[in-house]
Parts: structure tokens; C-alpha cells; sequence
């Protein structure tokens, strides 16, 4: 059984975050640990309030699990502070652990912050040289280029090739922000671009993709999956996740993290 750590903050309404990203785990087979770096008051109208988490409770989390369980795959989401993410680099090196999948989460979807702005270059000094993977989305991606355009494919391209500067392996941009019938993501690894092309669903029911998407490539990973193989099933896991979304509560709804395994199932029994 391959294990594999989230270290985010947990969604009180179940459709991202620490939730989100252990129902993948379950439903990619692999064990699930979790470190919340914050408790947020949540539901599909939007953030309502974050409580950051100390950073020796974040410390205690992960040194608890690191230092017994290990993980054969990391993956990290609301880091919320140069604090935490300081904290969270240390013990990546310390335990010595490779497969990060680093989601850097910086606003919701309704639109709060979910990264402080001086956190934004402790990731890109401290934590994005440890990574195997970052899967910013467009906004993201321009946020940690000092608002750069990103209108385009191409643009995509120049963009991941810049961040990759910052020491991953590999960069992941979606393109779930872009404008057109087709949702392409760019992934930038070892000096060659893959593109991932599905046809864009129509629905408002999205929250938790981000997560989910990152949550899979680390599932993957840790079952010693290239990294464009790994890319690939995540990108058809959040496809089928998001085509049978959720329509709950009054907002944005959450992806269904159990599609793909029924689409499996029932495209095997038919």
C-alpha cells in the first residue's frame, strides 16, 4: 500500500482541501495521511473566516506521521504562511522525501486569499526547488510571474518554462481559466511540453478541482508513475469528477471524487 500526505487546510463543507484530497487518495488506492495548516469556516457560498494553525502544531503533525508512517508521495495546498511553508521545506528536506506535488493555492474560488502575500516568494525560494510538480492555474501562475499575461497557449508555455526556473521538475499550468471549447493544460518537463486536451464542461460546479487535480498526480506518483503518465490520470479523474459535479448547497458544488471509479466499473460491466 503506497502512502501519500496532503499538507493543507481543511474545507469545512467536504469539497476541498484536506477533504477533497483524501477521498482521492481513497478512490486512487493509496493511503491518506493529512497535516492542516488551517481550519477554514466553509460551504459553497464561500470562504467565511481561516484560522491558522500554529506552526508547532503544523511541526508536531508532520513529525508525527514522517517519523513513523512516511510517504511515498507529498502533496501541498493552503500553506497560508511564509511560517508554515518555512516549516513545511524543513521537514520535506529533513525526512528526506521526494514525489512533491506542490498546489499553490492562493485564492478561492469565491474569491478570498488563502495565501499571504509575503508567503508567495517563501514558496518560490524555499518550497518550489524541493518540488516534482507545481500545478498553478492560470491566475496563479501570473501571480508568481509579477502579473504576467497568459492570454494564450503559447503564453502557457513561456510561463511554465519561467517557473520551472524556480526549481521543480516539472510544471503543471491548467488552462480551466482560458476562454475556448477545449480545457488544455500545459505540463513543462524535462525541457519538452505535453498538452492535456478535454472538451470544457459547462457547469458552476468546480470547487475542489484544483485540489483534486494535485491530489491524484501525488496518488500516482507514489505508484511510480512518470510524471506525464501521472498528469494524464489525473486529468481524465478531475474530467469525470467534474462532468458528474455535484449540484449541493447554494453555490459553487463540488466535484464528484467517486465518478471516475463508477464510469470504470460500469464501462467493465457492460
Amino acid at each position: 500500500m503506497k502512502k501519500v500526505l496532503t499538507i493543507a487546510g481543511s474545507d469545512s463543507g467536504g469539497g476541498a482541501g484536506i477533504q477533497a484530497d483524501l477521498k482521492t487518495f481513497q478512490e486512487r488506492d493509496v493511503y491518506g495521511m493529512s497535516a492542516i495548516t488551517a481550519l477554514t469556516a466553509q460551504n459553497t457560498l464561500g470562504v467565511h473566516e481561516v484560522f491558522p494553525q500554529s506552526v508547532e502544531a503544523v511541526r508536531s503533525q508532520l513529525d508525527a506521521v514522517l517519523s513513523d508512517i512516511r510517504a511515498d508521495a507529498v502533496k501541498t495546498g493552503m500553506l497560508f504562511s511564509s511560517d508554515i511553508i518555512e516549516i513545511v521545506a524543513g521537514k520535506i528536506r529533513e525526512y528526506q522525501l521526494s514525489n512533491l506535488v506542490i498546489d499553490p493555492v492562493m485564492i478561492a474560488k469565491g474569491g478570498a486569499s488563502l495565501l499571504q502575500k509575503d508567503a508567495v516568494l517563501a514558496m518560490k525560494e524555499k518550497l518550489l526547488p524541493l518540488g516534482a510538480v507545481i500545478t498553478p492555474n492560470v491566475p496563479e501562475a501570473s501571480a508568481m510571474l509579477n502579473n504576467m499575461k497568459i492570454a494564450s497557449i503559447e503564453e502557457m508555455e513561456i510561463a511554465a518554462k519561467e517557473l520551472a526556473q524556480c526549481g521543480s521538475k516539472a510544471v503543471l499550468i491548467k488552462g480551466g481559466h482560458m476562454e475556448g471549447a477545449n480545457s488544455i493544460d500545459v505540463l513543462y518537463v524535462n525541457e519538452q511540453f505535453y498538452h492535456y486536451q478535454s472538451k470544457r464542461i459547462e457547469t458552476k460546479h468546480t470547487h475542489g478541482t484544483g485540489c483534486t487535480f494535485s491530489a491524484c498526480i501525488a496518488a500516482e506518483l507514489a505508484k511510480d508513475k512518470s510524471i506525464p503518465e501521472a498528469v494524464s490520470r489525473a486529468k481524465a479523474f478531475i474530467t469525470s469528477a467534474i462532468t458528474h459535479s455535484l449540484p449541493i448547497g447554494k453555490g459553487i458544488g463540488p466535484t464528484n471524487h467517486a465518478a471516475y471509479r463508477l464510469n470504470e466499473f460500469n464501462s467493465e460491466n457492460e
